[in-house]
């Protein structure tokens, strides 16, 4: 046989292989919209459900626009949180038809990973609007409260290289480093020992860096006295620290913190349940006073990529977001984070008007032990106990599991690396998902637990 005929029969075949493999994997993907509850059409529409091309796939609405943009005009593209797809409408049919055919089967290059895009018709595309986030009671964020030129002077009054005598002021923590200046917070016991400030130069704040900072604290009414305690942490791409209330018999009522570098997402969680995510810029100034400083938990679960809502190039440069428009949201990758947290050394016991998180007020010192539950007799009973033993359990443990199970084991990275390309990957009960983000050319379906 001639080498040109046989190169063209091996391109022939190849091809048709290729399109096998195509067609294997768009129903896959049909498998994984079914799951979700997502019906697609057979006729061409102006909207189309993108499998693969989701926030959970480590996508991000910049490379996702990007790429569809090339196809036509977008009027909308909805990104769920923590989902594997994407909703995309165009102008015109036209568009969407030109879309279904180019992108169907193509990789899209996110970051360091690619992964492949799956496109469906469907015949429309809703997202139901949830209410504006509510900051809890007490919080405020200040942003671009620091100039750059203060940003820098501030980062380098902290010498990580320096050596000094006391070194309990300077620690290398699992998910961080920190400073301390003023008095050391010990971790041990989530306290400060008042009677045994730190010495030679941890001995007070920063002085001549911190002080414009901290009057401009009082001017605006943020503070009313001067802060004699600081923490400095720095948080590299991935570090976080748990859930956590600054110990109400160590500090006075107001807490600040001011973020420099990277910008981060902070998590603050009420005993009943509710979360709010709330943004951190890099230069904003947190205020925690109240109910926010005192019963909520307040933590940044360790990952490399957070979600946030998307600049709207439409809107103020300085415009706030709105938290709670899950159809704007994008992945932003996290860089190194510097806080300065400044509180004030409580000398008398806290009176604060929630007792029950008051470690001065006994709540905390010696809980009484639970009564067992009784077996349930009806539905409702068996409701009411899985509500309170498994679902607030989870919630409550969910940001200190996904900090402690971060590396995926080998070898279930070495099984999802052997499936073909295209299968379905059903992670029912995943935790954090690590695994999700193992092999791109896997169609994953997650129960995500936090």
């Amino acid at each position: 046989m001639d080498a040109s005929v046989e190169i063209n029969v091996k391109a022939v075949r190849r091809s048709k292989e290729d399109k096998k493999v195509l067609r294997k994997q768009i129903k896959a993907s049909h498998t994984l919209l079914k799951h979700e509850g997502i019906s697609t059409s057979s006729q061409p529409t102006k909207s189309l459900v993108v499998a693969n091309g989701g926030l959970g796939n480590g996508v991000s609405r910049e490379e996702l626009l990007a790429a569809l943009k090339e196809m036509g005009e977008v009027v909308t593209l909805i990104m769920h949180p923590h989902k594997p797809y994407a909703f995309v409408t165009y102008r015109s049919e036209e568009s969407a038809r030109k879309a279904h055919i180019h992108l169907n089967g193509e990789k899209l290059q996110c970051g360091e990973n690619s992964v492949t895009l799956y496109l469906s018709y469907v015949d429309s595309v809703t997202c139901k609007e949830e209410a504006p986030v509510t900051l809890p009671e007490g919080l405020v964020l200040v942003e671009d409260f620091v100039s750059p030129e203060e940003e820098a002077l501030l980062l380098a009054a902290i010498d990580w290289s320096s050596v000094n005598d006391d070194v309990t002021a300077q620690k290398a923590l699992k998910h961080r480093r920190v400073k301390h200046y003023g008095f050391e917070f010990r971790y041990d016991n989530n306290n400060v020992d008042k009677d045994k400030p730190l010495t030679a130069g941890f001995t007070v704040i920063p002085f001549i860096e911190c002080l414009p900072v901290l009057e401009r604290c009082v001017t605006n009414k943020h503070i009313n006295i001067m802060p004699d305690q600081l923490t400095v942490n720095q948080y590299e791409a991935g570090q976080g620290i748990p859930p956590h209330v600054d110990t109400h018999s160590a500090f006075e009522d107001t807490i600040l913190s001011l973020s420099l570098g990277a910008k981060t997402v902070m998590e603050f969680r009420h005993p009943d349940g509710r979360l709010v995510a709330v943004v951190l810029p890099g230069r904003s100034l947190l205020v925690m006073k109240g109910e926010s400083r005192y019963l909520w938990t307040h933590g940044i679960t360790p990952r490399k990529f957070d979600m946030v809502p998307a600049c709207d190039p439409q809107s103020p440069p300085h415009a706030t977001p709105d938290l709670g428009t899950h159809n704007n949201l994008t992945l932003s990758k996290r860089g190194t984070r510097t806080s300065f947290t400044f509180r004030k050394i409580r000398h008398e016991p806290c009176r604060c008007a929630f007792p029950s998180a008051c470690d001065s007020q006994g709540a905390l010192s010696a809980p009484s032990p639970p009564s067992p539950p009784s077996l349930p007799c009806c539905h409702t009973d068996a409701a009411l106990l899985e509500e309170e033993y498994v679902h607030r359990v989870y919630d409550a443990i969910a940001s200190h599991f996904s900090s402690t199970r971060h590396s995926p084991w080998p070898r279930v990275c070495h099984f999802l690396s052997s499936l073909p390309p295209g299968s379905v990957l059903a992670d029912v009960g995943c935790g954090n998902g690590k695994y999700l983000g193992v092999s791109p050319e896997l169609i994953a379906v997650s129960d995500i637990m936090c």
